[in-house]
Protein backbone atom coordinates (compact mmCIF):
# COMPACT_ATOMS: atom_id res chain seq x y z
CA UNK A 1 0.00 0.00 0.00
CA UNK A 2 2.90 2.29 0.82
CA UNK A 3 4.67 1.52 -2.43
CA UNK A 4 1.03 3.04 -4.27
CA UNK A 5 1.40 6.29 -2.38
CA UNK A 6 4.68 6.64 -2.68
CA UNK A 7 4.42 6.22 -7.08
CA UNK A 8 1.05 8.36 -6.66
CA UNK A 9 3.69 10.84 -4.54
CA UNK A 10 6.13 10.73 -7.69
CA UNK A 11 3.82 11.18 -10.12
CA UNK A 12 2.02 13.89 -8.78
CA UNK A 13 5.85 15.18 -8.65
CA UNK A 14 6.71 14.64 -12.18
CA UNK A 15 3.34 16.34 -12.90
CA UNK A 16 4.08 19.17 -11.20
CA UNK A 17 7.34 19.80 -12.33
CA UNK A 18 6.35 19.37 -15.74
CA UNK A 19 3.60 22.13 -14.97
CA UNK A 20 6.55 24.78 -13.93
CA UNK A 21 9.49 23.58 -16.42
CA UNK A 22 7.22 23.80 -19.68
CA UNK A 23 6.61 26.99 -20.99
CA UNK A 24 4.79 27.47 -24.76
CA UNK A 25 5.76 30.57 -27.15
CA UNK A 26 3.40 31.65 -29.52
CA UNK A 27 4.11 32.01 -33.09
CA UNK A 28 3.92 36.31 -32.64
CA UNK A 29 5.95 35.71 -29.03
CA UNK A 30 9.67 35.52 -28.17
CA UNK A 31 10.81 34.71 -24.80
CA UNK A 32 13.63 36.23 -22.88
CA UNK A 33 15.09 33.58 -20.55
CA UNK A 34 17.16 34.55 -16.61
CA UNK A 35 18.31 32.31 -14.80
CA UNK A 36 18.85 33.59 -11.69
CA UNK A 37 18.41 37.20 -12.64
CA UNK A 38 20.87 37.23 -16.06
CA UNK A 39 19.53 36.70 -19.24
CA UNK A 40 21.30 33.34 -21.04
CA UNK A 41 19.03 33.81 -23.98
CA UNK A 42 16.40 33.83 -26.03
CA UNK A 43 13.25 31.18 -26.70
CA UNK A 44 11.86 31.32 -30.24
CA UNK A 45 8.08 30.12 -30.68
CA UNK A 46 6.98 26.67 -29.83
CA UNK A 47 8.02 24.60 -26.81
CA UNK A 48 10.32 25.41 -24.39
CA UNK A 49 11.78 23.88 -20.82
CA UNK A 50 12.92 25.99 -18.29
CA UNK A 51 14.21 24.86 -14.93
CA UNK A 52 11.56 25.88 -11.98
CA UNK A 53 12.52 28.51 -9.40
CA UNK A 54 15.50 28.82 -11.32
CA UNK A 55 14.81 30.55 -14.60
CA UNK A 56 11.89 33.03 -15.45
CA UNK A 57 10.75 33.44 -19.09
CA UNK A 58 9.16 36.56 -19.72
CA UNK A 59 7.49 36.72 -23.15
CA UNK A 60 7.56 39.55 -25.53
CA UNK A 61 5.18 40.13 -27.92
CA UNK A 62 6.69 41.42 -31.56
CA UNK A 63 3.19 42.47 -33.31
CA UNK A 64 2.58 45.80 -34.56
CA UNK A 65 1.23 47.84 -31.55
CA UNK A 66 -0.97 50.43 -32.44
CA UNK A 67 -0.52 53.64 -30.25
CA UNK A 68 -2.90 56.97 -30.38
CA UNK A 69 -1.03 60.06 -29.53
CA UNK A 70 -3.82 61.60 -26.66
CA UNK A 71 -4.29 66.04 -28.33
CA UNK A 72 -1.92 67.75 -28.41
CA UNK A 73 -1.87 72.22 -27.09
CA UNK A 74 0.18 73.65 -29.72
CA UNK A 75 1.52 77.07 -30.43
CA UNK A 76 2.63 77.36 -34.52
CA UNK A 77 5.85 78.88 -35.72
CA UNK A 78 3.83 81.91 -36.81
CA UNK A 79 1.86 81.93 -33.24
CA UNK A 80 -1.35 80.20 -33.73
CA UNK A 81 -2.80 77.75 -31.21
CA UNK A 82 -3.79 74.08 -32.60
CA UNK A 83 -4.77 71.06 -30.90
CA UNK A 84 -3.31 68.01 -32.76
CA UNK A 85 -3.62 64.51 -32.46
CA UNK A 86 -1.92 61.48 -34.12
CA UNK A 87 -1.61 57.65 -34.31
CA UNK A 88 1.91 55.61 -34.24
CA UNK A 89 2.63 52.08 -34.92
CA UNK A 90 5.60 50.40 -33.33
CA UNK A 91 6.87 46.92 -33.23
CA UNK A 92 9.98 45.35 -31.06
CA UNK A 93 12.63 44.09 -33.04
CA UNK A 94 14.98 43.22 -30.37
CA UNK A 95 13.34 41.30 -27.49
CA UNK A 96 15.97 42.01 -25.16
CA UNK A 97 16.88 45.28 -24.90
CA UNK A 98 12.90 45.95 -25.04
CA UNK A 99 12.86 43.81 -21.13
CA UNK A 100 16.27 44.96 -20.17
CA UNK A 101 17.02 48.62 -21.22
CA UNK A 102 13.89 49.70 -20.42
CA UNK A 103 11.07 49.12 -17.95
CA UNK A 104 7.62 49.81 -19.88
CA UNK A 105 8.62 50.68 -23.65
CA UNK A 106 4.70 50.99 -24.47
CA UNK A 107 4.51 54.02 -21.81
CA UNK A 108 7.81 55.84 -22.66
CA UNK A 109 6.87 55.58 -26.20
CA UNK A 110 3.78 56.98 -25.83
CA UNK A 111 5.57 60.32 -23.94
CA UNK A 112 7.72 60.85 -25.87
CA UNK A 113 5.75 60.42 -29.20
CA UNK A 114 3.79 63.50 -27.37
CA UNK A 115 7.01 65.93 -26.54
CA UNK A 116 7.89 64.81 -29.86
CA UNK A 117 4.56 66.04 -31.92
CA UNK A 118 4.63 69.02 -29.85
CA UNK A 119 7.68 70.33 -30.88
CA UNK A 120 8.11 69.29 -34.43
CA UNK A 121 4.62 70.71 -35.27
CA UNK A 122 5.85 73.71 -32.91
CA UNK A 123 8.46 74.26 -35.73
CA UNK A 124 6.20 74.99 -38.65
CA UNK A 125 3.60 77.35 -39.56
CA UNK A 126 -0.62 76.75 -39.63
CA UNK A 127 -0.32 76.29 -43.64
CA UNK A 128 2.37 73.98 -43.54
CA UNK A 129 0.87 71.97 -40.91
CA UNK A 130 -2.61 72.04 -42.50
CA UNK A 131 -0.66 71.65 -46.47
CA UNK A 132 2.79 69.53 -45.20
CA UNK A 133 1.45 66.45 -43.30
CA UNK A 134 3.38 64.32 -44.85
CA UNK A 135 6.64 65.69 -44.22
CA UNK A 136 5.77 66.28 -40.62
CA UNK A 137 4.97 62.61 -40.07
CA UNK A 138 8.29 61.84 -41.69
CA UNK A 139 10.01 63.88 -39.48
CA UNK A 140 8.37 62.87 -36.10
CA UNK A 141 8.86 59.22 -37.37
CA UNK A 142 12.40 59.90 -38.19
CA UNK A 143 13.16 61.43 -34.27
CA UNK A 144 11.24 58.12 -32.91
CA UNK A 145 13.28 56.08 -34.74
CA UNK A 146 16.33 57.79 -32.79
CA UNK A 147 15.20 57.56 -29.54
CA UNK A 148 13.70 54.16 -28.99
CA UNK A 149 16.38 52.48 -31.19
CA UNK A 150 18.07 51.68 -27.49
CA UNK A 151 15.28 50.06 -26.68
CA UNK A 152 14.78 47.69 -29.12
CA UNK A 153 12.12 49.15 -31.13
CA UNK A 154 11.17 50.34 -34.43
CA UNK A 155 8.12 52.98 -34.87
CA UNK A 156 7.19 51.68 -38.49
CA UNK A 157 4.57 54.41 -39.13
CA UNK A 158 3.15 57.94 -37.55
CA UNK A 159 0.43 59.91 -38.87
CA UNK A 160 -1.26 63.13 -38.05
CA UNK A 161 -4.88 62.09 -36.97
CA UNK A 162 -7.04 65.37 -36.06
CA UNK A 163 -5.89 68.92 -36.31
CA UNK A 164 -8.64 71.38 -34.39
CA UNK A 165 -8.50 75.26 -35.38
CA UNK A 166 -9.94 77.93 -33.18
CA UNK A 167 -13.34 79.34 -34.53
CA UNK A 168 -11.75 82.80 -35.46
CA UNK A 169 -9.33 81.45 -37.43
CA UNK A 170 -11.89 78.72 -39.36
CA UNK A 171 -13.75 81.82 -40.40
CA UNK A 172 -10.56 83.55 -41.07
CA UNK A 173 -9.66 80.89 -43.41
CA UNK A 174 -13.09 80.99 -44.50
CA UNK A 175 -13.50 84.28 -46.02
CA UNK A 176 -10.04 83.84 -47.47
CA UNK A 177 -11.00 80.99 -49.06
CA UNK A 178 -13.93 82.99 -50.81
CA UNK A 179 -12.03 85.33 -51.71
CA UNK A 180 -9.72 82.83 -53.40
CA UNK A 181 -12.75 81.77 -55.51
CA UNK A 182 -13.68 85.70 -56.31
CA UNK A 183 -10.06 86.46 -57.88
CA UNK A 184 -10.34 82.92 -59.69
CA UNK A 185 -13.77 84.05 -61.11
CA UNK A 186 -13.05 87.66 -62.05
CA UNK A 187 -9.77 86.10 -63.61
CA UNK A 188 -11.11 83.39 -65.69
CA UNK A 189 -14.03 85.91 -66.74
CA UNK A 190 -11.35 88.72 -67.40
CA UNK A 191 -9.92 85.81 -69.49
CA UNK A 192 -13.20 84.82 -71.58
CA UNK A 193 -14.17 88.64 -72.36
CA UNK A 194 -10.05 88.55 -73.94
CA UNK A 195 -10.45 85.73 -76.12
CA UNK A 196 -14.03 86.50 -77.24
CA UNK A 197 -12.63 90.03 -78.06
CA UNK A 198 -10.00 88.59 -80.05
CA UNK A 199 -12.72 86.16 -82.08
CA UNK A 200 -14.76 89.15 -82.52
CA UNK A 201 -11.81 91.18 -83.71
CA UNK A 202 -10.91 88.20 -86.14
CA UNK A 203 -14.36 88.31 -87.38
CA UNK A 204 -14.64 91.94 -88.00
CA UNK A 205 -10.99 91.71 -89.94
CA UNK A 206 -12.46 88.98 -92.21
CA UNK A 207 -15.95 90.75 -92.59
CA UNK A 208 -13.68 93.77 -93.36
CA UNK A 209 -12.57 92.28 -96.43
CA UNK A 210 -15.65 90.38 -97.84
CA UNK A 211 -18.25 92.97 -97.17
CA UNK A 212 -20.67 90.90 -98.38
CA UNK A 213 -20.43 88.57 -95.17
CA UNK A 214 -21.75 91.49 -93.05
CA UNK A 215 -24.65 91.38 -95.06
CA UNK A 216 -25.46 88.05 -94.90
CA UNK A 217 -24.58 88.25 -91.63
CA UNK A 218 -27.22 90.69 -90.75
CA UNK A 219 -29.62 88.73 -92.82
CA UNK A 220 -29.08 86.12 -90.93
CA UNK A 221 -29.74 88.16 -87.66
CA UNK A 222 -33.34 88.85 -89.46
CA UNK A 223 -34.18 84.89 -89.74
CA UNK A 224 -33.50 84.33 -86.13
CA UNK A 225 -35.75 86.99 -84.95
CA UNK A 226 -38.78 86.01 -86.84
CA UNK A 227 -38.53 82.42 -85.44
CA UNK A 228 -39.97 83.63 -82.51
CA UNK A 229 -43.31 84.79 -84.93
CA UNK A 230 -43.06 88.74 -83.09
CA UNK A 231 -44.14 91.92 -84.46
CA UNK A 232 -41.09 93.76 -84.10
CA UNK A 233 -38.90 94.31 -87.13
CA UNK A 234 -35.32 94.83 -86.58
CA UNK A 235 -32.86 96.75 -88.70
CA UNK A 236 -29.36 96.40 -88.30
CA UNK A 237 -27.27 99.45 -88.27
CA UNK A 238 -25.62 98.52 -91.56
CA UNK A 239 -29.08 98.48 -93.09
CA UNK A 240 -30.63 102.41 -91.77
CA UNK A 241 -27.24 103.76 -92.80
CA UNK A 242 -27.40 102.49 -96.04
CA UNK A 243 -30.84 103.71 -96.54
CA UNK A 244 -29.29 106.97 -95.37
CA UNK A 245 -26.70 106.98 -98.22
CA UNK A 246 -29.12 105.96 -100.63
CA UNK A 247 -31.72 109.46 -99.71
CA UNK A 248 -28.96 111.60 -99.49
CA UNK A 249 -27.41 110.58 -102.70
CA UNK A 250 -30.81 110.99 -104.17
CA UNK A 251 -31.36 114.52 -102.51
CA UNK A 252 -27.75 115.71 -104.60
CA UNK A 253 -28.61 114.38 -107.56
CA UNK A 254 -32.31 116.30 -107.47
CA UNK A 255 -30.25 118.97 -106.73
CA UNK A 256 -27.68 119.20 -109.57
CA UNK A 257 -30.24 118.03 -112.03
CA UNK A 258 -32.19 121.24 -111.02
CA UNK A 259 -28.64 123.32 -110.85
CA UNK A 260 -28.26 122.19 -114.91
CA UNK A 261 -31.67 123.38 -116.34
CA UNK A 262 -31.58 126.07 -118.85
CA UNK A 263 -32.55 129.73 -117.54
CA UNK A 264 -36.09 130.09 -119.42
CA UNK A 265 -37.83 126.53 -117.76
CA UNK A 266 -36.21 128.41 -114.54
CA UNK A 267 -38.37 131.25 -115.28
CA UNK A 268 -42.28 131.39 -113.82
CA UNK A 269 -44.85 131.55 -116.24
CA UNK A 270 -42.32 132.32 -118.93
CA UNK A 271 -41.22 136.06 -118.14
CA UNK A 272 -37.42 136.90 -116.82
CA UNK A 273 -37.39 137.87 -113.30
CA UNK A 274 -35.87 141.64 -113.04
CA UNK A 275 -33.09 141.52 -110.93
Amino acid sequence: MSIVWIAVAIFVVVLLFLALAVRIVKQYEQGVLFRLGRVIGVRQAGLTFIIPVVDVLQRVSLRIVTMPIQSQGIITRDNVSVDVSAVAYYRIVDAVKSVVAIENVGAAINQIAQTTLRKVVGQHTLDETLSETDRINVNIREILDVATEDWGVVVTLVELKDIQLPDSMKRAMARQAEAEREKRAKIIAAEGEALAADALGTAADIMLAHPLALQLRNLQSLVEIGVDKNTTVVFPAPLMSTIGDLGAFLTRETTASAATRPAAERVPNGKPVTP
